[in-house]
């Protein structure tokens, strides 16, 4: 890929962008290395990881790789015997603890099962655990050995300790009994030294040795001759300290020696990763997308928008090449947006090539280049000078050059001119313009070039594969809509503009008549073919948002119905089942007062109508629980065998057969064949004749509570698909909450959330309170196509 077409293109400013987002030095400098290349399949694995790296930092939060620094300043020393200082050991600890930190955020959670192209990185990483807490039990700053680091220095610090304490106490007593000699009741240090501030009059009156004197030369700081050998030896002691601190570092030293390898490792890997998280820390700042990639030279942009513009005021374009047509010609009148369309084309390439997202929507289509050529100047002044022309042409040589070098006769390239041969005579400049794109077609080379010459506007109406393409302009308001419409030619407006910025009719009139007849009826075309072409894109606009509301309308209308039938089906049964209830109490009573009466009664009544009476109560209440047993449309009855007393087990899998309906056993049958089965919230008292055990039973039927009511309701109304989008984040958690125990209610095994991209507040409020629920086996954003990072699928 040439260089010069970087700087043109605007991708070095992309770069700077990209190494803003890295938190290390030299993850910084790997990004200002990041160039784009030719090899579809390494691009994938770049594209790949940027994508891994974007999904990361959705599921989990930023990360940062600030404090690791490169351990090649001292690994030349330590291999030839040297040792490090406290900075540089100090540096390893803070490397290791970034590595520490990065391993962890690199560990998969809770809901995470699948391994992605980022694993092998943070697998590979090692924090050396012992040797850190060793360089920090014994080192507590640059400035500051711990006295912990050795027993030696321990109990040499213990003795400079008392040696202190015993010359303080020393020069104490001194200055107590020598006062009227000092200029200051103080103890000073001189050269490391404890000295007394004696007046240079008394010098004599205090015997000992002078180490300094006051700038007037008034005072004198004297080492009395009582303390000299109590410092000599305090000196002694912080000898011997000092080199039992160069001991230590040598120690240490040697250590990290042993480790010196996978330090450099650790280091080179957090510093790729911190490449790789600051390609989708810039993915993510631009709502960017993974790019489907090419070597058809296929290009196909869906609402495209320019990185560098701001992301609040850029117009999204479409723009396809490679596919019906090799070379478009875009024209349009000045400031309409042609040269940013021409740059989107190949800044978008450029960073796809370079394994980084593009902002584009979903399913944008990016071919993989050999080579991208670009011919685009700053003027757009009729003023050109020959000069300009002259640098242009010496340009578009060389492009033609190196597009045709033969050992280039395999590979792909793509090609930007913009205002192709502009800055001389129209007519040359548009004969030579014309030849150049004939020969780039031949060729069959990809080419966008932007023009104002109508004699390009009829070559590509007259090539095959050639095709037009304008910057959509409001004559109404003078302003460019900055739409491109592909398969129309663009007109200047030039007759349009004058008169509305108060050119006299006339003048437009002579100059219409001035222009040639089949040049103005060309025009007319063009004009008529622009006004169509809006039409008709204002026509499917307005088609799809209508298809789209009937849609949503239809879907509404569906669910009203299906909510308020299955929401009738729950109140007649839940009115029945408490009517059975009733019965049920009635006929216990019955039995109560049959067996009082044959246990205390004293008279002969008839007990054989009597027990008649109470068998008819007893069939009484199995028709109204099957009243309570209301059954959806087109169910089918539930099947099963025939339940035995003696082998029923509580927590057996039954069927209640008036009812319809499944449950387990929640006590065993009594002396005349009652039990009581659980059907969902639902409790009732049934007899073994009108229960059958189920033929397969479930492991999960208890949990299902056979075949509850409220599930069932829950599941033929509930949607699969919960819209957050327009809430704010506490609306968003408190309606997410219902509806998972909603869908949890009715079995659902995964649903679809639906909070948009925007800014990933939402997204990153949702993710957060997912991370919380026990049950929820695993989260992810939709696949590309699906929804995106706009979307996130939960399983249960």
């Amino acid at each position: 890929m040439n260089k010069k077409v970087l700087h043109t293109l605007e991708f070095d400013k992309i770069i700077e962008r990209l190494a803003a987002f890295a938190t290390s030095d030299k993850g910084r400098e790997y990004c200002r290395l990041l160039n784009p290349i030719s090899d579809i399949d390494k691009i994938r694995v770049r594209q790949k990881e940027t994508g891994d790296a974007l999904q990361r930092l959705f599921k989990k939060g930023d990360v940062s790789f600030s404090g690791i620094h490169d351990p090649y300043i001292y690994k030349k020393r330590l291999e030839i015997g040297s040792s490090m200082n406290t900075a540089e050991l100090l540096s390893v600890v803070s490397l290791l603890t970034v590595a520490s930190r990065i391993k962890k955020y690199g560990e998969p959670g809770r809901t995470e099962t699948k391994a992605d192209s980022l694993t092998h990185y943070f697998n590979e990483l090692d924090d050396i655990e012992t040797l850190r807490n060793e360089i920090s039990r014994c080192i507590v700053s640059e400035d500051e050995i711990a006295s912990d680091a050795s027993p030696a220095l321990r109990a040499i610090r213990r003795q400079i300790g008392l040696m202190g304490d015993r010359i303080h106490s020393k020069m104490t007593e001194l200055l107590n009994s020598q006062r009227d000699y000092l200029s200051d009741s103080v103890i000073t240090m001189r050269d490391g030294r404890y000295c007394l501030p004696v007046k240079s009059e008394h010098k004599s009156s205090v015997p000992g040795m002078v180490h300094d004197q006051s700038g007037s030369g008034a005072t004198l700081f004297i080492e009395p001759a009582a303390v000299v050998s109590l410092n000599n030896e305090l000196r002694e002691l912080q000898l011997s300290e000092q080199e039992e601190i160069k001991k230590i570092l040598k120690e240490l030293s040697e250590k990290v020696y042993e480790y010196i390898g996978t330090i450099v490792q650790d280091f080179k890997i957090l510093a790729e990763l911190d490449f790789i998280f600051a390609k989708g820390k810039l993915a993510q700042s631009e709502n960017a997308m993974e790019p489907l990639l090419n070597t058809d030279g296929r290009i196909d942009l869906r609402k495209a928008r320019h990185p560098l513009l701001d992301p609040k005021k850029v117009v999204p374009i479409d723009v396809n090449l490679g596919k019906d047509f090799d070379v478009l010609v875009v024209t349009g009148p000045n400031t309409g947006g042609k040269t940013v369309s021409l740059k989107t084309v190949g800044l978008l390439t450029l960073m796809a090539c370079a394994g980084l997202f593009i902002p584009a929507a979903d399913r944008s289509e990016i071919a993989v280049f050999n080579d991208v050529y670009a011919d685009i100047g700053d003027e757009q002044s009729i003023e050109q000078s020959l000069s300009t022309f002259s640098s242009h042409m010496t340009n578009i040589v060389s492009i033609l050059r190196q597009v045709h070098m033969p050992q280039k006769a395999e590979r792909t390239a793509l090609v930007l001119f913009d205002e192709l041969c502009a800055g001389t005579d129209p007519a040359e400049g548009a004969a030579l313009a014309e030849s150049i794109l004939d020969e780039l077609h031949r060729e069959r080379i990809r080419t966008m070039a932007t023009t104002h010459y109508p004699e390009l506007k009829a070559y590509a109406l007259t090539t095959p594969r050639v095709e037009n393409a304008s910057l959509e302009f409001s004559v109404e308001t003078l302003s460019p809509t900055y739409r491109l419409l592909i398969g129309v030619p663009g007109k200047s407006n030039a007759f349009e503009i004058s008169q509305k910025l108060g050119l006299s009719k006339e003048i437009i009139e002579d100059a219409a008549s001035r222009m040639k007849r089949e040049d103005q009826n060309f025009e007319d075309l063009v004009t008529g073919l622009e006004q169509k072409q809006s039409a008709v894109l204002k026509a499917q606009d307005k088609a799809s948002k209508a298809a789209a509301e009937a849609e949503a309308l239809l879907n509404r209308a569906k669910q009203k119905d299906a909510s308020l039938s299955d929401r009738s089906d729950a109140i007649l049964a839940k009115a029945n089942a408490e009517a059975a209830e009733i019965l049920q109490r009635a006929k216990d009573q019955a039995d109560t007062v049959i067996r009082n009466f044959n246990k205390y009664g004293t008279a002969t009544p008839d007990m054989a109508e009597m027990e008649r009476q109470r068998s008819a109560l007893g069939e009484s209440i199995k028709a109204h629980q099957g009243k309570a047993a209301v059954k959806p449309k087109k169910t089918t009855a539930l099947k099963g065998k025939k339940a035995d007393a003696k082998k029923l087990r509580i927590g057996d899998d039954v069927i209640v057969l008036s009812m319809n309906l499944r449950g387990t056993v929640h006590t065993l049958p009594d002396a005349r064949g009652n039990l009581t089965v659980q059907m969902g919230i639902l409790q009732s008292k049934v007899n073994i004749n009108d229960i059958a055990l189920v033929d397969e039973p479930s492991s999960s039927s208890k949990k299902r509570s056979g075949g509850s009511r409220h599930s069932m309701s829950k599941a033929s109304t509930i949607s699969p698909e919960l819209m957050l989008i327009g809430m704010n984040s506490d609306e968003a958690i408190r309606t997410l909450d219902k509806y998972l125990d909603d869908a949890r209610l009715s079995h659902l095994s995964q649903v679809r959330i639906v909070h948009g991209k925007g800014s990933g507040i939402l997204r990153k409020a949702v993710h957060s309170y997912l991370a919380k629920q026990k049950d929820i086996k695993d989260y992810h954003l939709a696949a590309y196509g699906e929804g995106d990072t706009g979307v996130t699928i939960v399983e249960f």
